[in-house]
């Protein structure tokens, strides 16, 4: 499902905080179309935190520390190399007000990056944003095999430590699906996301700009909680 707002409408940060809190997000149509669409998926997709796998060939590239890997350190560049062609994608659907209102969101603390460096070389990322203990994965890059894979077991190690309680991918993709991606109904995704938007997980329970040990993203994203 999805709904053109009219160009009279601005939307701020602060609203955009308010469509997620009501499970719709927003979209471009290109890169070179100013409208944004507001999106509700009928299917939603999600990675259960505590049913996160990790193939074992990546698990062993996360312990090697080939990458090393920071948390919001550098909003433009990741955004940079989401909105970046490539083979299979000839267009992106991030626009300038994309860019815009996701910056705004990183100002004020709600949107963050994972970043992956080889040697002094950004080689992937992703970013998404937080509300209440809720993490909505938005896009993700890479320019070296792998990555982007690294880049998202940082990132449920990151939302493990600190008490996050849904991650939302939106869609669910076959790539997504090695990781323990499923597709829910929308009603069963907003009792979810009612249930993870009481309370306040923590982003930065982690160290953001120091480099956290791969072994020690790969215990805390494969840790399973009493619960689970």
């Amino acid at each position: 499902m999805a709904s053109k707002e009219h160009a009279i409408v601005e939307i701020t940060p602060e609203v955009l905080l308010k469509a997620y809190a009501c499970g719709i997000f927003p979209m471009a149509e290109s890169a070179d179309d100013p409208a944004l669409y507001w999106i509700e998926p009928e299917a939603r997709g999600i990675i259960p935190l505590e049913g996160f796998h990790v193939p074992s060939r990546l698990a062993r590239t996360v312990r090697s520390d080939r990458f090393m890997v920071v948390a919001n350190r550098d909003f433009d560049a990741v955004i940079d190399g989401c909105a970046q062609a490539k083979p299979g994608r000839n267009h992106t659907w991030i626009n300038g007000r994309i860019r815009r209102l996701y910056r705004g969101l990183f100002d004020i603390g709600h949107c963050h990056t994972i970043e992956v460096y080889d040697g002094e070389v950004l080689a992937g990322g992703l970013y998404g944003v937080s509300l209440g203990s809720t993490f909505f994965g938005e896009s993700m890059f890479h320019h070296v095999r792998d990555a982007s894979k690294v880049a998202l077991v940082h990132l449920v190690a990151r939302l493990k430590a600190g008490r996050f309680r849904l991650l939302d991918t939106q869609f669910v993709t076959e790539h997504l699906m090695t990781f323990g991606a499923l597709e829910i109904s929308r009603r069963q995704y907003h009792k979810l996301l009612a249930d993870a938007l009481v309370g306040e997980a923590d982003f930065g329970a982690l160290p953001l700009d120091r480099p956290i040990a791969g072994s020690e993203a790969l215990e805390l994203a494969m840790k399973r909680t009493a619960a689970g």
